[in-house]
């Protein structure tokens, strides 16, 4: 079977703009197949469309077509919000101006603007340069390149000509692409520097109903790759079988990784001079911010059982008994604040743009997100001055554990 890498672990470059631009035509050019459909109708781009590829220079990516910012009516905002949900995700974003088109960019500059209050780098496209003479276009490049707002001048990595017809451009596009993801990693080093080549490290890993039988979380398939690439020397055990597997080994190992709902079972076997983490608080590490994790799990502290909180989940699954979102956590946080506890509850995309209503946000591990998508989330509770957690950081506090564990 080919190797793929996982795509909440690839870099995604999305191409944004009006209807029509030729964002499609673009992306199906740099992939070197028709992986969108191409139409000279408006508006044909109707959802967010992910193609996996390997592009020169950056590696494992993802390029992310959406339908056009322009959109009108019931149905085109509903199409706009996919294509603001998609914009979260997004490393480096491709704006596509048809050449024909360059006028007041009045869009252009709130996405550019937008862009930027992410740090996202923002490349522009000036397209179908065909249908336009030389001067036309250079004209329009010289537009493109000057365009400010009431903030000031918008910073913008490249601005390139490019013509599908031609074939012109779209290789340049391809380089100033590819370098502005220069130092982006392509997949991050879940575990970090708490282990190196040729430490044994013991992972403890439930076998319950969020694992079905015949197979692993993905967050243990991960960590798990991550050890063997970095030449470390796994050995995987349970919970019920943790001071067994310890036991078993000539010398205590480097580092335990543990599911964060055994945390106390496993601190209590835990070797002197072990380290001890958990798979969600390696994920908070590398997927977002561990200081805000951090100081959004102690804001646990100052809450009342009037507070309102907001549990987010990354992928839309059917709760299971004992669900770790839906009813241990919220178990674990009634019991510190107060039974009164208001909890709302939201999955996938459905993120509120507005946190005003809560105290805290508490977000699962996000193996099935991006580190931008995280970020993202992260950048928003922080506008609103809302405290922002995770799961193992929020269950580490609550079991007052957070201090003993390995960041």
């Amino acid at each position: 079977m080919k190797e793929e890498i996982q795509r909440s672990l690839r870099l995604h470059i999305g191409f944004f703009g009006r209807r029509n631009s030729g964002k499609s035509s673009l992306v199906n050019a740099l992939c070197g197949q028709e992986v969108a459909i191409v139409s000279d109708v408006p508006g044909t781009t109707a959802d967010a469309v992910f193609k996996n590829i390997e592009l020169s220079g950056a590696g494992a990516c993802v390029l992310v077509d959406t339908a056009g910012y322009d959109d009108e009516g019931a149905l085109g905002e509903l199409r706009n919000d996919v294509t603001r949900k998609a914009a979260s995700k997004v490393d480096v974003a491709v704006i596509v101006i048809a050449a024909d088109e360059v006028s007041d960019c009045a869009d252009e500059k709130r996405w550019i603007r937008f862009f930027s209050a992410l740090h996202v780098p923002v490349i522009v496209a000036m397209n179908k340069t065909d249908l336009c003479g030389a001067d036309a276009v250079e004209l329009g490049l010289k537009k493109i390149g000057g365009l400010e707002d009431k903030q000031g001048k918008l910073n913008v990595d490249a601005v390139l000509p490019t013509s599908v017809c031609e074939g012109s451009g779209i290789e340049e596009l391809r380089r100033a692409v590819a370098k502005s993801l220069a130092d982006k990693s392509e997949v991050a080093d879940i575990t970090g520097d708490l282990c190196r080549a040729g430490d044994v490290v013991l992972l403890v890993m439930p076998q319950d109903i969020q694992a079905p039988k015949g197979r692993l979380i993905l967050p243990q398939v991960q960590t798990l790759r991550n050890l063997l690439d970095k030449g470390c020397m796994p050995v995987c055990c349970t919970a019920g079988n943790a001071a067994e597997s310890l036991a078993a080994l000539v010398a205590p190992p480097k580092l335990i990784i543990t599911d964060s709902q055994v945390f106390k079972m496993v601190e209590k076997c835990c070797p002197e001079g072990t380290l001890l983490t958990s798979f969600s608080v390696l994920f908070a590490k590398s997927k977002g911010d561990i200081h805000e994790f951090v100081a959004g799990a102690r804001a646990i502290g100052e809450l009342s059982p009037e507070s309102h909180m907001l549990i987010a989940e990354a992928c839309t699954h059917i709760p299971q008994n004992e669900d770790i979102g839906r009813v241990k956590l919220p178990r674990l946080l009634r019991k510190r604040v107060g039974e009164s506890l208001r909890i709302t509850h939201v999955n996938g995309a459905d993120f509120p743009a507005d946190l005003s209503a809560f105290d805290l946000v508490i977000h699962c591990g996000a193996c099935m997100f991006t580190r931008r998508h995280v970020l993202n989330r992260i950048a928003v509770a922080k506008s609103q001055h809302v405290p922002i957690t995770n799961y193992g950081i929020a269950i580490a506090f609550l079991n007052d554990m957070l201090d003993k564990v390995a960041l």
